[in-house]
């Protein structure tokens, strides 16, 4: 084992290079225009400054104010971004809590602008379903911050203190449009309608396939289907969704009994002892749906006489579950089931915020700040999916397992936390990687096709 002599190099290093990405996307956005006219200040640092600091330290995986005092004196950190100063810890606090409400529709204009961006002159690829629908997802999921007095805290779904937040993903590649924290108590289906006003248009804005909306049973609610189709003639495209069926009180005994006793339904054997069949049944459901794609709800019945441990039962065991959907026709119950299913892999995008950008616990005891801190980490969660999607996937980048989509966590790894030295030589600013650096190669490329756009 080598013994090394620890020294201090007399020049600046930066861990933080993949940042030079987040000031090139952040210019495409034009975020000084976009808020420094409409919210000026008279000295001090620019509103602006302190959302692009706030967003460069979300791609960084930090949600707290005080992580922006490690950057004060990082002359990387100022000239990727575009940065005249960087805010200290207060300032940024203090500012987040004065302007909150009054920013909350700037992350729905910064992702507008954000995904309706080219890349290398091509759209962004969000990601479509074989089928011809591109996804969008629907859910809330659960935040623990226990232990806390925060606003507007309460016991959640999940058994946990915290909030519920309401979030959007478009496409199968998790693009997030709309992270909307809720008070923890907030039930799924309560005002979703609000957010789909915003949702849905944006979404049809950005695809031009036809829009398939996909939500559990805590979202079965006449309201939000009225809500899709009214949207859907509105935008004037095709909107169609699943959505779990909520059987509240509905007698699953009497129903298994007609189907056991009816000689034609058709029953397929999954193992010994369980065997499922599936149906479907026009609905009546007004406002929703049209006379093209009616409404129809795709049933299944699973009867277990063993059960998984291979014990027999005195009695068989039935579940029904249900899926309400308005797709045309020639869509099969399996097929319905069958994209149904897909949508649990949004359950990864919400890890991703919890984990790999540290939103678990909010950072602030506000919370309209903390509902700017989810709409802002939207707009950083389509960042960091930009630079993960357009170099991670490439022929010659870092070597990892074939896959569609990176994870977050993978990106800042790769790219964000990647070592780098800032030099400036004949007017002109060279941002120096390691000789060996695997990614060095789509790190160029990229930054080449940002900085030409």
């Amino acid at each position: 084992m080598t013994d090394f002599i620890i020294k201090k190099l007399p020049y600046d290093l930066s861990s933080h290079a993949g940042l030079a990405f987040v000031g090139k996307y952040l210019k495409r956005v034009n975020i000084n225009a976009l808020i420094d006219p409409i919210f000026p200040v008279r000295s001090g640092v620019a509103n602006s400054e302190i959302l692009k600091s706030y967003l460069a330290l979300l791609c960084l995986g930090k949600s707290d104010f005080d992580a922006i005092e490690s950057f004060r004196n990082n002359a990387f950190f100022k000239r990727a971004l575009g940065l005249g100063v960087v805010p200290s810890s207060p300032t940024l606090r203090q500012r987040m809590d004065t302007h909150a409400p009054s920013w909350f529709d700037l992350a729905p204009q910064m992702n507008q602008l954000l995904l309706s961006s080219r890349i290398n002159g091509q759209p962004i690829d969000f990601g479509s379903l074989e089928c011809g629908y591109t996804p969008l997802d629907l859910d809330t999921f659960a935040m623990d911050n226990a232990g806390t007095k925060k606003e507007l805290i309460g016991r959640t779904y999940a058994g946990v203190d915290g909030y519920c937040p309401f979030a959007v993903y478009l496409g199968s590649l998790g693009y997030c449009l709309e992270l909307a924290l809720r008070p923890g108590v907030q039930h799924s289906a309560s005002e979703s309608e609000y957010n789909l006003e915003r949702a849905l248009p944006m979404a049809a804005s950005l695809v031009s396939t036809p829009l398939l909306v996909r939500a559990d049973s805590g979202f079965c609610s006449a309201k939000l289907m009225q809500e899709i189709t009214s949207q859907a003639q509105t935008l004037q495209r095709e909107i169609a969704f699943i959505i779990k069926w909520n059987p509240r009180k509905s007698p699953v005994e009497t129903i298994a009994a007609k189907r056991v006793a009816d000689a034609s339904t058709p029953w397929v054997s999954e193992r010994l002892g369980k065997r499922e069949c599936l149906w479907q049944e026009a609905l009546e459901l007004a406002g929703v749906a049209s006379a093209s794609n009616p409404a129809r709800r795709v049933y299944r019945l699973t009867e277990r006489t063993i059960d998984k441990h291979g014990n027999t039962l005195l009695l068989p065991e039935y579940v029904l579950e249900g899926w309400t959907t308005t797709l045309p026709e020639k869509f099969t119950p399996s097929e319905v089931i069958a994209l149904y299913c897909d949508h649990a892999t949004h359950e990864q995008f919400h890890s991703e915020f919890k984990s790999d950008m540290d939103l678990e616990r909010l950072p602030s005891g506000k919370f309209d700040t903390n509902y700017l801190v989810c709409q802002l980490a939207a707009v950083a969660m389509n960042l960091l999916r930009l630079i993960g999607q357009n170099t991670l996937n490439e022929p010659d980048a870092p070597v990892r397992h074939q896959a569609k989509r990176r994870r977050i966590k993978t990106v800042m790894q790769e790219l964000m936390f990647k070592a780098a030295r800032m030099i400036t030589h004949a007017g002109r600013w060279v941002l120096g990687l390691g000789e060996s650096d695997p990614a060095f190669a789509v790190f160029e490329r990229h930054y080449a096709q940002l900085r030409t756009a």
